[in-house]
């Protein structure tokens, strides 16, 4: 599946360079290019992982890492700066970055650096999410109840996975469409409407008691069929 990646940073130049280069190694990449629009974007949890530069206006990429950990978002951060004191680089990791790279950089080592991060987060997240018997693999993107499967389309696919990773709590629609389709797209709420019809579909083929609700105007929850609320 794509891997979302953030780019906060604040010369024009440089974050178009990073986003043409990342994307042209299969990333899917959004920027932003102060630290405010940063932290709101990362914020709303669809990276994957996010490249950060320290001198930020409004808001410091120290900054910016301190309040997305402190909202208990893990979300892999690669530090960018031209600053090599060792004091900032404590700073830093301190603050939550995962790893910290200084200007100018290599494009090999950024790549190399930000693969790592990544990597370092799959060790640790479950190959598998479950739901009342209801089963995603994360690899193979089957979706599973009692032996029987279902293969998934990759917007099927993020908006299960947002789904089972918030285990029965509502996902507001906003967020199911940044996910699946990003920030750039013109995508609308229909959108979402859709494929949550998709998936539905595929829930009642795999006879699941399993069921995606809504909440008017709001988003999508999973619930048991004892508990489904058509809005």
């Amino acid at each position: 599946m794509p891997v979302r990646i953030l780019v906060v940073e604040d010369e024009k130049r440089l974050a178009d360079t990073l986003k043409e280069l990342l994307s042209y190694h299969r990333y899917t990449v959004d920027v932003a290019y102060d630290g405010e629009s940063g932290l709101d974007c990362a914020l709303s949890g669809i990276y994957d992982g996010i490249v950060l530069d320290v001198m930020l206006p409004k808001r410091n990429g120290f900054q910016v890492v301190k309040e997305l950990r402190e909202a208990g978002l893990s979300t892999p951060v690669l530090l960018l700066t031209a600053r090599s004191e060792t004091s900032d680089k404590v700073l830093g990791l301190d603050q939550g970055a995962d790893y910290y790279l200084t200007k100018p950089f290599d494009t090999e080592e950024l790549l190399a650096c930000l693969r790592a991060i990544l990597r370092r987060k799959e060790e640790v997240v479950s190959e598998e999410l479950e739901f009342r018997g209801l089963t995603l693999n994360l690899s193979s993107c089957l979706l599973g109840f009692q032996g029987r499967q279902a293969r998934l389309s990759q917007k099927e696919f993020e908006i299960m996975r947002l789904l089972l990773h918030y285990s029965g709590n509502m996902v507001p629609k906003e967020t199911l469409l940044l996910k699946a389709w990003g920030y750039d797209s013109e995508a609308e709420d229909n959108h979402v409407e859709v494929y949550i019809s998709f998936l539905r579909k595929k829930l009642a083929h795999l006879q699941c008691p399993v069921s995606i609700s809504s909440a008017r105007r709001l988003g999508y929850y999973l619930s048991g069929k004892d508990e489904e609320k058509k809005g």
